[in-house]
C-alpha cells in the first residue's frame, strides 16, 4: 500500500512540475512566434541543402531557451524536494503505525481533499529517523563546495607558516611552543575523572529510577504519589548531582577554560539525555497501564547505553543503522577535529592575542570598544565556522559512524506547528544555557551573549522570517551574525584580560558579576 502511495505521490509531483515547465515552454514559444512570424525560414531550402547559419541560429536559440528553463527547474526541485521526501516519510510511517482508518482508497479518492499535513505522524511519534548523509557530506560531493574546504586548509597552512616565519625572524630560531593550548587544557585528569563520575551516575540512576517507577506504577494503590516520589528523586539527581556536582568541581579545583568546557558541556549533554530518556518512555508506560497490558515497556540497559553516546537528543529504542563502520572515515573526522583545534589556536595567537596585548593604558571608551569590535569580526567569523565544522559535523559524524547511526541529518525537525512559540522557547533556553556555560568556563558573569540572543537575535529572527526570500535579507542575516560574533569575542576577551592583569585581592560576589574591563587600565 505504501509503495502504491509513493508512486502516486511521485506521479503527482512530476505532473505538477511538468505543467509548470510546459507553461514556461508555451510562453517561450509565443515569444518565438512573435519574433519569427514564419517557420519557413528555418526549413531546408529548395536545393535540399541545409543552411548552416540557420541551423546554428536554431541551436543557439534552443540552448538559450534551455538555459532559461534550467534555473526555474532547479528552483522548483530545490523548493519541493525536501518537503516531498519529508511528507512521503511521514505518510508511510503514519500508515505503518496503526493508521487503520486511513487506507489507500481513502487517500486516492480525495474525498475531503486530504493534503500532506493531514496524514502526518501524530505528535507523540516525534522525529522520524531514516538513513541519510549529513548536509556537509552531501555538499562536499560538489567540486565547487569542496574547493572552499581546500581554501580553508590552505589558509591554515599560511597561518602556520606565518607563525613560524615571524618567530624565526624575531627569535632567530623556530619557536614551536603551545603555551596557550597547554594552559587551556591544564588539569585534564581532573576533568576526565569528573566525566567518568557523571557518565556512570547518568547510566545508573535515571535508568534505575525509571525502571522502579514503571514496574510499580500499575501495582501501586496510589499511582500519583508513587509517580511524584520518583519524579522528586529524579529532579534531585538532575539538579543536585548532575547540576551542582560538576560545577563545584570546576570551581573548587580551579580548572582552566578548556578543561572546564569539557566538564560543563558534558554536564549539559547528560542532563538533556536523561531528560529525553524519561520524557520519551513515561507516556509508553502510562498507555500500557491504561490498556492494562501485561507487558511493561521498559528499555534494556544496552538501548539506554547506546542512546547516551548516539548523536541525538531524542530517545528511541532502535535507530536506523548503517551496514558497517568505515574506520577510515572515522579517523578522518577525528583528524579534522584536531586540525580545527590547531586552527583556532593559530587564529587566536596571530589575530586576537596581539590585539588585546597591545591595548595601551586607555580607559574604557566608545573608541576603544568600536575598534576592538571591528578588529574581532574576522577572527570571530573564522572561529564560528571552525567550531561548527569541528563539533557539529566532524565530532558527531565520527561517533555516528562508530555506532553505525544512520541518520546524519542532525538538525532536521519533524513539524512546523507552533513554530513561533517553539522558536521563542528555543531562543530563551539556549540563551540561558549558553550564558551559564560561558560564565562557569570563564569564571565571570558578563551577559553579552544573553543580551544578543534574547533581544537582537530573537527580534531579527522574527523580522527576517522564512517568507522573506530576497537576497538582501540573507545578506543582512549573515552581516548581523558576523558582527555579533565580533562583539562576543571582543567583550569576553577584554574582560578576560582585564581580570588577568587587574586582579582584586579580596573579591566579593559583586566583583564576579561587575565588568572589570570598564574600570581596569591594562598594564602589559
Amino acid at each position: 500500500m505504501s509503495s502504491f502511495l509513493d508512486s502516486t505521490m511521485v506521479g503527482e509531483e512530476k505532473t505538477s512540475l511538468r505543467k509548470r515547465l510546459s507553461k514556461s515552454r508555451e510562453n517561450s514559444e509565443e515569444k518565438e512566434d512573435q519574433r519569427s512570424p514564419s517557420k519557413e525560414s528555418l526549413e531546408t531550402p529548395s536545393n535540399g541543402r541545409i543552411d548552416i547559419k540557420q541551423l546554428m541560429a536554431k541551436k543557439i536559440q534552443l540552448t538559450a531557451e534551455a538555459e532559461e528553463l534550467k534555473p526555474f527547474f532547479m528552483k522548483e526541485v530545490g523548493s519541493h524536494f525536501d518537503d516531498f521526501v519529508t511528507n512521503l516519510i511521514e505518510k508511510s510511517t503514519s500508515l505503518d503505525n496503526g493508521g487503520c482508518a486511513i487506507t489507500s482508497f481513502s487517500v486516492l479518492e480525495g474525498e475531503n481533499n486530504h493534503r500532506a499535513k493531514d496524514l502526518r505522524a501524530p505528535p507523540e511519534h516525534g522525529k522520524i529517523f531514516v538513513v541519510r548523509q549529513s548536509l556537509l557530506d552531501e555538499l562536499f560531493e560538489v567540486d565547487h563546495i569542496r574547493t572552499i574546504y581546500h581554501m580553508f586548509i590552505a589558509l591554515l597552512i599560511l597561518f602556520i607558516l606565518s607563525t613560524l616565519v615571524v618567530d624565526y625572524i624575531d627569535e632567530g630560531r623556530l619557536v614551536l611552543e603551545f603555551n596557550l593550548m597547554s594552559y587551556a587544557f591544564g588539569k585534564l585528569p581532573v576533568a576526565m575523572w569528573t566525566w567518568w563520575a557523571m557518565f556512570l551516575s547518568t547510566l545508573a540512576v535515571p535508568y534505575f529510577l525509571f525502571q522502579r517507577w514503571a514496574r510499580g506504577y500499575s501495582k501501586s494503590s496510589h499511582p500519583v504519589v508513587h509517580s511524584l516520589f520518583h519524579c522528586f528523586l529524579f529532579m534531585v539527581f538532575q539538579i543536585g548531582v548532575l547540576g551542582l556536582g560538576p560545577t563545584y568541581v570546576v570551581l573548587a579545583y580551579t580548572l582552566p577554560p578548556a578543561s572546564r568546557c569539557i566538564v560543563i558541556l558534558e554536564q549539559i549533554r547528560f542532563i538533556m539525555k536523561a531528560h529525553s530518556f524519561v520524557r520519551e518512555n513515561v507516556p509508553r508506560v502510562l498507555n500500557s497501564a491504561k490498556e492494562k497490558s501485561k507487558t511493561i515497556p521498559v528499555p534494556t540497559v544496552n538501548q539506554y547505553l547506546y542512546f547516551l553516546f548516539a548523536p541525538t537528543l531524542i530517545y528511541r529504542d532502535n535507530y536506523p543503522r548503517t551496514p558497517s563502520v568505515r574506520w577510515g572515515y572515522v579517523a578522518m573526522q577525528f583528524l579534522q577535529v584536531f586540525g580545527c583545534f590547531f586552527y583556532v589556536y593559530y587564529i587566536f595567537e596571530r589575530l586576537c592575542a596581539p590585539l588585546f596585548r597591545n591595548i595601551k593604558q586607555e580607559p574604557f571608551s566608545a573608541r576603544v570598544l568600536v575598534l576592538c569590535v571591528f578588529n574581532s569580526i574576522l577572527p570571530g567569523v573564522l572561529m564560528l565556522f571552525l567550531m561548527f565544522f569541528a563539533f557539529l559535523h566532524c565530532w558527531l559524524n565520527a561517533f555516528a559512524e562508530m555506532l553505525r547511526f544512520g541518520d546524519r541529518m542532525f538538525y532536521k525537525f519533524f513539524t512546523k506547528r507552533f513554530k513561533s512559540a517553539a522558536m521563542l522557547a528555543v531562543f530563551a533556553v539556549s540563551a540561558v544555557v549558553h550564558e551559564y556555560a560561558l560564565a562557569v568556563c570563564l569564571n565571570f558573569f558578563y551577559p553579552v551573549l544573553f543580551v544578543l540572543f534574547m533581544f537582537f537575535g530573537m527580534a531579527f529572527n522574527f523580522i527576517v522570517n522564512d517568507s522573506r526570500k530576497r537576497p538582501i535579507w540573507n545578506v543582512m542575516m549573515w552581516t548581523s551574525l558576523f558582527a555579533g560574533h565580533g562583539v562576543i569575542l571582543c567583550f569576553y576577551s577584554q574582560e578576560w584580560y582585564a581580570r588577568q592583569h587587574c586582579p582584586l585581592k579580596n573579591p566579593t560576589f559583586l566583583d564576579y558579576i561587575r565588568p572589570r574591563s570598564w574600570t581596569c587600565r591594562y598594564v602589559f
